[in-house]
């Protein structure tokens, strides 16, 4: 880190008030999901902020002389928020830039004064990632270095409030997230929250580019899972790049998206009802599933696109889940299982088999079933939950997630059940494998260790991570606050290049 020591008087010119009187009329205006933005502290050069509403991205510059000591100088791009949030983006800078310790990333700060208290997450020019924060207002800034350097890096930068703690967790994008946390910094409820840059240097103006930027309102520490639900955003993550756009808001609780074959629209779960939303006019509408409107978010379409199982509560069975056929337009629902729970995850791709998890004398495994109903054929017979089952597209293997060897990870197994076999071997619990129409790759979801392994809960910080079809080394596609219903069914588009997910925030 390097500090500034400069004169107390600073020299103020026309020009500069010029610049900070065009600043503050700019900053009057909202950008993307952001307040306003404005030049903090006393800068020769304005800032300015740009929203591209396509790719939901900005484009910030800023100048300012540091971001340290006592006082700071940066552009900001802001929100004023109250209780807990967490702010996260993907940044990088843009150009060469001039100096090694120019500054992009969050800041959280009671009031728009140079001298403010803050907690920011900071990006610098040369890699370092620092989690700095100013105590008091006009007190000197202090510093926790994070042990990542990312240099040239695509960054992803997390910033949290979680009751009083502040967390910063970064990585390079592709990467899982190093964490760590400051707690004595007291900052009032609200607060203004969001994007910077300075330049490091008076003289100059640098750019950063932010994508993928989210504020969430996590859930409340008391909530009660499937009783209290927040709100629901449904994503579409370009796979090659991992941009990932919001195309559809809700207050409530929707989950699982399934892609129709033709690529137009997406089929998710909405309050035991299913729901198609058209993708070029953001519209939904309810699928007509007759008698079956206590559907969980397990649901399936045939390979063909003409198709749908669901897993409806039904009330002659006690509200346990059913498996049943429907026209993928809608209509009224056969049903297949005889047994229950059953939840369904698979279709086979020649059309006959559907796979499901069933619950019998107290175990969860995996059974298969003719399409047409009959007797259930038991897959897996392991102690431990098995769960997620999913053809891959040649039909050669069934890919599920298994707790037997103590976190929940993928196997796979034939379609007789034969030849199981552990796929990943991490720290995580590895949850409901979904393959590539080309059948070379694997999309999952991981939840943090400290999750039960035979538990999927809502309102967790997860990863959606890829890896090839054989197993080997994954990498992260998506950093995601949600869990149960983010990704529990197929969800890659028939040409294989985006995944639709759920993400969830607490929404006005």
């Amino acid at each position: 880190m390097i500090m500034r020591f400069t004169s107390l008087c600073r020299i103020f010119t026309p020009a500069l008030s010029l610049a900070l009187l065009g600043a503050a009329a700019s900053a009057q205006r909202p950008v993307g999901i952001f307040d306003s933005h404005t030049d903090v502290g006393r800068v020769r050069r304005p800032g300015s902020a740009s929203y591209d509403p396509q790719r939901q991205a900005y484009l910030v510059t800023g100048s300012g002389q540091n971001m340290w000591n006592d006082p700071d100088d940066f552009h900001f791009v802001w929100k004023r928020l109250s209780g807990n949030f967490i702010l996260s983006t993907r940044a990088r800078f843009v150009g060469k830039g001039v100096e090694g310790h120019r500054k992009i990333g969050w800041t959280i700060r009671p009031s728009l004064e140079s001298n403010s208290a803050h907690v920011t997450a900071a990006l610098h020019g040369d890699g370092l990632m620092s989690l700095q924060f100013r105590r008091a207002t006009g007190g000197i800034t202090e510093e926790a270095k994070s042990l990542d350097s990312l240099p040239g890096a695509d960054a992803v930068i997390q910033l949290e409030r979680r009751d009083g703690v502040y967390l910063m967790s970064v990585a390079r994008f592709g990467d899982t997230l190093a964490t760590q946390e400051i707690t004595g910094v007291s900052l009032p409820d609200t607060v203004y929250v969001g994007l910077f840059v300075c330049a490091h240097n008076e003289n100059v103006v640098e750019r950063a580019g932010f994508s993928n930027v989210r504020i969430t309102i996590p859930a409340k520490r008391d909530f009660v899972a499937y009783r209290d639900y927040i709100g629901s955003n449904l994503e579409i993550l370009d796979v090659a790049t991992g941009n990932s756009t919001i195309v559809h808001r809700y207050r409530g609780s929707f989950q699982a998206p399934n892609w129709t074959p033709d690529g137009k629209s997406l089929i998710y779960a909405q309050e035991g009802r299913l729901q198609r939303f058209d993708i070029s006019s953001r519209r939904a509408e309810v699928i007509n599933t007759g008698f079956a409107t206590r559907n969980n978010n397990d649901h399936v379409l045939s390979f063909d696109g003409r198709m749908m199982a669901i897993s409806h509560h039904a009330v002659e069975d006690s509200g346990a889940s059913i498996v049943y056929t429907v026209p993928a337009t809608g209509g009224t629902p056969k049903r297949v299982t005889a047994k229950g729970p059953s939840y369904l995850h698979g279709w086979s791709p020649d059309g006959r088999w559907l796979v499901y998890v069933g619950e019998r004398n107290d175990e969860f495994d995996i059974y298969k079933i003719p399409v047409t109903g009959g007797q259930e054929i038991r897959l897996t017979s392991a102690p431990g939950l098995d769960d997620g089952p999913e053809f891959t597209p040649d039909g050669k293997y069934i890919y599920f997630s298994s707790a037997r060897s103590g976190r929940m990870q993928i196997w796979r197994m034939r379609p007789d059940g034969s030849g199981q076999e552990q796929i990943t071997n991490d720290g995580f619990n590895n949850w409901f494998p979904h393959i590539s129409p080309d059948g070379k790759r694997v999309a999952f979801i991981s939840f943090p260790p400290d999750v039960p392994a035979d538990d999927h809960p809502f309102y967790k910080h997860v990863l959606i991570r890829l890896m090839p079809i054989g197993g080997g080394p994954s990498r992260v596609i998506a950093y995601v606050y949600g869990g149960q219903g983010t990704i529990n069914v197929p969800s890659w588009s028939p040409d294989g290049k985006r995944l639709a997910f759920v993400s969830n925030s607490a929404m006005p």
